[in-house]
């Protein structure tokens, strides 16, 4: 009944969330921007076992969010909750949506209407020039049945030819059965992240978080080549007064303190919650298009989350070292648990890789960075192992992983096995003409991921 989440166990905010499968669909995407969320979802089978779902989430998770407003309306009527309680209002873009979609089909002459605002649908025909729509509204009381519902708005259509949009799943099902034009109003993408930054904001960790320290770290990307460039000591001061202001005016946002410490490198000090509101919960990094764009050059940035100022300065340390071996020109985030959140984007929206940087055994790390395994790749494999549990892979796989050619994946692979960190355990024939591919264990990645989960249960 109640369903896990897909993203990482090191999420630290268990969010509920009840709703119907489709809706339920749509939030795991919008969820894929909040990499603080570990949500646990429910798909009830019927709306009266609704509040006895919501009370038993209520002792898992510390936000609940219902999907449809008339779950909400009759769960917060019967039960008093101990945590923050929220539904997602039919009051946005997908309003707009569904009533452009009714226009192009129907036209807005005649609406009936349940669970949606009447204030906030007339607004929008107002928008859409529909000034003379006329909407019959049914007041849902939580008491009225589903039938009743599906009654008011089959008897607008047999009387007057009204149109009928409504929030609740079960009526457009049963009103699309007796052949009454309908539309079900869902939320957009963009109504469900604001609902979970709504929701995110109301818990107890996030606010306990919100004056905690972040610590940046900045780097030019190149500094020593961006200067030769330039041929004058007075073309290269000017060009540092105008990198530092910049970096003055974006730290200024954040509410920051920023200190250059020379070398192309500049340090910044701020407090959690700005910085999530002002990234938009680590999603927009505008500094690193700025600084391509106004003077040319990129950056490399590291941010830190600590339960202390030296975590979060060491944090920033090995999130910057990410930044640096992934290319530069992107941000890496390290948090209290040595996970790392990245790349943050610089404009649009995506995905978030989620991943542990706790590597703690120094003679792997040792034997991996003289056989050439960089942090970057440890971490990538780590990834990738985490996510789907797979620990053999053959070289074309890697050097997909890894963003590298087929040639050098090979050529790595020796390194590793010379150093005895990886095993070949069979091949991969080919369907068509050619030698079979070996397969390859990463014992040492594995060996490094069970260490790393001991730990962390040794540390609940």
């Amino acid at each position: 009944m109640f369903d896990k989440g897909t993203l990482s166990v090191q999420s630290v905010i268990s969010i509920g969330v009840i709703g119907q499968e489709s809706l339920i669909e749509k939030t795991k995407e919008a969820l894929q921007s909040f990499p603080n969320f570990n949500p646990l979802f429910c798909v009830p089978q019927s709306e009266d076992e609704i509040p006895d779902l919501a009370r038993r989430l209520t002792n898992e998770v510390e936000v609940l969010m219902f999907l449809e407003y008339r779950g909400y309306k009759k769960t917060k009527d019967m039960l008093e909750f101990h945590i923050p309680v929220h539904h997602v209002p039919l009051m946005g873009t997908g309003l707009y949506q569904s009533l452009f979609h009714l226009k192009n089909i129907y036209g807005l002459k005649l609406l009936s209407i349940d669970t949606v605002d009447v204030k906030y649908a007339k607004q929008i025909l107002l928008e859409l020039q529909e000034t003379d729509s006329q909407i019959f509204f049914y007041d849902t009381p939580v008491s009225s049945t589903i039938e009743e519902i599906v009654a008011f708005h089959l008897q607008n259509y047999q009387e007057k030819k009204t149109i009928a949009m409504t929030g609740i799943q079960a009526v457009s099902d049963k009103l699309t059965e007796q052949n009454v034009p309908n539309e079900w109003v869902t939320p957009t993408h963009q109504d469900l992240i604001v609902s979970l930054e709504r929701a995110l904001l109301a818990t107890e960790t996030r606010r306990n978080k919100e004056a905690q320290i972040v610590v940046g770290l900045i780097n030019i990307d190149d500094f020593r080549h961006v200067v030769e460039k330039y041929p004058s000591e007075h073309d290269v001061q000017q060009l540092k007064l105008d990198i530092h202001r910049m970096l003055l005016d974006y730290i200024k946002q954040l509410d920051g303190h920023l200190i250059n410490m020379g070398g192309g490198e500049y340090l910044f000090f701020t407090t959690r919650g700005i910085f999530e509101r002002e990234t938009r919960g680590y999603k927009f990094i505008p500094i690193l298009q700025d600084a391509k764009k106004s003077i040319g050059i990129t950056l490399s940035i590291g941010i830190g989350f600590g339960r202390s100022a030296i975590d979060a300065g060491t944090h920033a340390r090995l999130a910057l070292r990410q930044s640096k071996e992934s290319g530069g020109n992107i941000c890496y985030i390290v948090r209290e648990n040595r996970s790392v959140i990245g790349p943050v984007d610089v404009t649009t929206p995506m995905r978030y890789e989620l991943y542990d940087l706790s590597i703690t055994d120094s003679k792997i790390l040792d034997e991996a960075e003289k056989a050439g395994m960089s942090a970057s790749y440890m971490t990538k494999l780590m990834a990738q192992i985490s996510r789907y549990g797979k620990t053999d892979y053959t070289a074309q796989e890697l050097a997909s992983i890894l963003d590298i050619t087929v040639r050098s994946a090979h050529r790595i692979l020796l390194q590793w096995m010379d150093a005895e960190l990886i095993d070949i355990v069979g091949e991969e024939k080919l369907s068509s003409k050619g030698r079979p591919r070996r397969i390859y264990r990463l014992s040492f990645v594995t060996d490094q991921l069970n260490k790393m989960n001991i730990y962390q249960e040794q540390n609940k």
